[in-house]
């Protein structure tokens, strides 16, 4: 037996995770400078922050402030208000006093704000996009006001968003991840009632991502469930044991909303006392909040039970009315500009003031429950702060509506799109969003209920945004070059040659139409044996066996990477094989490869080293007008960017003398065409374009994408190989300088 090895008294847990906190303090330099747009937007929204602690001590008072505050004593579940915030109050003040309470929902917000970036870069989300996605709850003066207020809403936020992402974290939540969100999510709904309704799209999202076998998605919905039930059943036990009852509802909450459109000539004269006087549009114009609270209300005096008759008539008898009221104030998020809205609570609740507010209370009043949640004096305001808050706030420190539409839309567009991976995550930030917003309209309309937006909304909107690149290639060849090099040479022989002219074709899936491609192709072209060569990409269908019938040289790539790698692959091949001239075209139908003599002769005749076709100088027969437009706009892009004309920079038929394209630089696997032809003339080879014709294709169907995908990804390739390029002869300049002498190849 061999002998134990010494104590180590800093190889305890503690000490790993000082050490891991260590370390990760020395990486932040580094991280922020990676991640510089979004260390802006965090660092201006933790100044905010500081900002609002400074000018208002120790905390901003609302009036359900003084209810939490007083139940944290008490703990009575009978309050109006539930438990959840009251223990954490109790447990914050045990320590601390109410700038520690305020300082910790700062902080919340922040690392929720942190954990939703990390979430999205994770995702593959470019870093702009997740600056713009998280910079709404970073920098939104309405969530700094809301998160200095004794109030359940930021940290219930703060919790709902941890869940969130902690499903979201792996493709596949693990068990573990399952039952850890559905506990928070559980205790979020006895911070907020209204986090309740966060269980439906989590629950759908579950189902959705945990597979394969229906056995396991409903093991996991049930562990999800039963999770977000210990809470609130918790809750309900304690209720039950304390009171013998139950916990308070929200009736009188659901009564404000009824009350505004109920038809008092259609009630039963058993209810008739709880109708409100006057019209319909006079008490919309009160709003339900009016209605809910204020003590001339008729349902002041009125019992439990005949408040819920009254209530469930309404909603029975007139569910259109009430879906509408609550619509007009759904949609009143996306169009309503930052004032009051009719019917509404006053949006100057949620809005800096340079005097001190007394929502609840006299400043006596306000001065006892300082003092007994462990404070001194009174509250302390810093006029000048508050002055700059309160402008930053109404000059345009807020989301406006049109960007929460357009998150919306976006997170909408997301969920009905087919890549399973991305309509998960956009159903699951957006529903969660969707059903805070609406499970609180249901009740009434405030600008503090609006702010799930902030956080839901933009997170679901940037799923839908992130398109999944390819990582760009490896040096030629790599592992999956090789394979394909020695899996051809296995076929044909190991001094394979081809004829002078060779037609490239990168396919993918094209079983049903490569042979009809190949079948057109000229045997011959200006008295020059015309050979086949076909790059099969990976493909799952019989691509390959049809292009060895067909009669064509047949390469297959044993992975897909795209076509700009099965191009690459075909060039080496070519120029490797005694080829003097490559010709590219797709295998789909869409290009005359009887105009091959035409594309041919410039080169031939020694006028050009590089011929494309050009649709623009020809004619367009695809029918895709969007297209279209963008091969006009991205020819005077890099017509602009190269300081030489061009008019189509990605027509698939092309030809090149193949020393042409194995001296250029190619890292693109997708959309490569404009890599391409920026490496040409950077490289002073002699460009030209000749008038051709683009058709519909013989069959499938494009692997591009929708035209704002494939166009936001194709700018990226022109504007990153530009780039590139630009930086290479700079650096190529800069070195020939230092040489004492130079020589000219």
């Amino acid at each position: 037996m061999g002998r134990l090895p010494p104590h180590d008294p800093h190889g305890s847990m503690i000490g790993r995770l000082v050490r891991r906190f260590l370390q990760g303090i020395r990486k932040l330099p580094g991280l922020a400078r990676t991640h510089w747009m979004f260390s802006i937007v965090l660092v201006l929204g933790l100044t905010g922050r500081a900002l609002t602690m400074a000018a208002y001590r120790p905390a901003l008072f609302y009036i359900d402030s003084a209810n939490y505050l007083t139940n944290r004593f008490t703990l009575s579940p009978t309050a109006q208000d539930p438990l959840g915030y009251s223990l954490i109050l109790r447990a914050l003040l045990d320590i601390g006093h109410l700038s520690l309470v305020v300082a910790v929902q700062h902080g919340a917000a922040l690392a929720m704000a942190v954990c939703m970036y990390a979430l999205l870069h994770r995702k593959g989300a470019a870093r702009w996009l997740g600056a713009l996605a998280t910079a709404p709850v970073l920098l939104d003066a309405y969530q700094w006001q809301i998160e200095q207020n004794i109030l359940s809403d930021s940290l219930f936020l703060a919790m709902v968003a941890f869940a969130v992402t902690i499903l979201a974290w792996n493709r596949r939540p693990s068990w573990k991840a399952v039952a850890g969100a559905g506990l928070l999510l559980g205790c979020a709904s006895v911070v907020r009632t209204v986090g309740e309704a966060t269980f439906v799209p989590a629950a759908i999202y579950v189902v959705i991502v945990l597979g394969p076998t229906w056995r396991r998605r409903l093991a996991s919905g049930a562990l999800l469930a039963v999770l977000f039930a210990v809470p609130l059943a918790a809750n309900a036990i304690y209720a039950s044991a304390d009171t013998g009852g139950s916990v308070q509802s929200s009736q009188n909450l659901l009564y404000g909303r009824v009350a505004t459109v109920a038809d008092c000539a259609r009630v039963p004269s058993s209810l008739k006392s709880l109708c409100p006087a006057g019209s319909v549009a006079y008490r919309k114009s009160l709003g339900p909040d009016y209605y809910a609270h204020d003590p001339s209300s008729p349902d002041t005096d009125a019992g439990t039970t005949e408040i819920n008759l009254f209530d469930h008539w309404v909603l029975l008898h007139q569910p259109l009315a009430v879906a509408e009221a609550v619509g007009r104030d759904f949609l009143q998020l996306f169009v309503s500009p930052r004032t009051t809205v009719s019917g509404g609570t006053a949006i100057s609740r949620w809005q800096f003031q340079t005097s001190l507010p007394t929502w609840t209370g006299t400043p006596n009043e306000i001065r006892s429950l300082i003092q007994e949640s462990g404070g001194s004096g009174s509250g302390h305001l810093n006029l000048g702060l508050s002055a700059w808050l309160r402008h930053y706030q109404l000059d345009g420190g807020y989301t406006p509506g049109w960007f929460f539409g357009a998150a919306l839309l976006a997170g909408l567009s997301g969920i009905v799109r087919r890549r399973s991976w991305m309509r998960a995550q956009a159903l699951l930030w957006t529903g969660t969003g969707v059903v805070l917003l609406l499970g609180a309209d249901v009740f009434e309309f405030s600008w503090r209920y609006q702010l799930p937006a902030l956080v839901f909304l933009p997170m679901g909107g940037a799923f839908a945004l992130i398109t999944r690149k390819r990582p760009l290639l490896e040096s030629f060849p790599d592992d999956v070059d090789a394979a394909a090099t020695e899996g051809f040479h296995a076929r044909y022989g190991a001094d394979v040659e081809f004829g002078p002219v060779v037609v490239l074709i990168a396919a993918y899936n094209e079983a049903e139409s490569i042979g009809a491609v190949l079948d057109r192709l000229p045997a011959e072209c200006h008295r020059m044996r015309v050979c086949p060569l076909v790059v099969v990409d990976g493909a799952t269908d019989d691509t390959a066996a049809e292009a060895i019938e067909h009669g064509a040289f047949t390469c297959v790539a044993p992975t897909n990477r795209g076509q700009g790698a099965a191009l690459r692959l075909g060039y080496q091949l070519a120029h490797a094989g005694g080829a003097r001239y490559v010709v590219t075209t797709d295998a789909d139908g869409q290009y005359d490869t009887s105009k091959l003599p035409r594309l041919l002769s410039p080169i031939v005749n020694d006028e050009a080293d590089f011929v494309s076709g050009s649709r623009v100088l020809g004619r367009d027969e695809s029918g895709n007008r969007i297209r279209n437009a963008g091969c006009h706009f991205f020819a005077a892009l890099v017509s602009l960017l190269m300081l030489q004309r061009v008019t189509d920079t990605s027509f698939g038929l092309r030809a090149m003398r193949t020393e042409v394209p194995v001296s250029v630089t190619l890292r693109q696997p997708q959309y490569q065409s404009s890599e391409l032809l920026i490496g040409v003339m950077s490289h002073g080879w002699r460009v030209h374009e000749v008038p051709m014709t683009i058709a519909r294709r013989d069959a499938g169907q494009t692997k591009k994408g929708n035209a704002l995908v494939y166009g936001s990804r194709y700018a990226r390739v022109v504007l990153g190989t530009w780039w590139r390029v630009r930086r290479s002869a700079k650096t190529s300049r800069s070195n020939s300088t230092n040489l004492v002498t130079n020589t000219t190849p």
